[in-house]
């Protein structure tokens, strides 16, 4: 089953969620901002994906994160950080059997279909 995250104010994850309804792919859809996300889930996109395409770094969040914060990154801060601030997670982020996919591009388009049944 593939779960996505996202945040329902966002554009590029309504497009994602349309695209995968047209697609008939059925999804269990998490908004990031009522719903949360659990560091295990943060954790293990990390893990596959790496802290730096997981962790939003253009976002209006991230902006006012504390400049100390922000340095030294590593994969356990990100996660962190993601977890107590869920809009500084690049979305939508799609999970389906351990695979991960950050974004919503043709790449990332390419690679759900893979991933999905």
């Amino acid at each position: 089953m593939l779960d996505i995250y996202t945040l329902k104010s966002c554009d590029t994850c309504r497009k994602a969620v349309k695209w995968l309804e047209s697609n008939n792919i059925t999804a269990n859809i998490y908004d990031i901002r009522s719903d949360g996300i659990s560091s295990d889930v943060i954790a293990t996109a990390i893990n596959s994906l790496g802290w730096e395409k997981v962790l939003n770094r253009r976002s209006t969040t991230w902006r006012g994160v504390d400049e100390n914060l922000k340095q030294d990154m590593t994969a356990e801060k990100a996660t962190a950080l993601i977890v107590e601030n869920p809009t500084l997670m690049k979305r939508p982020l799609f999970v389906s059997d351990g695979n991960h996919v950050v974004g919503f591009d043709k790449a990332a388009q390419s690679r759900l279909a893979e991933i999905t049944p």
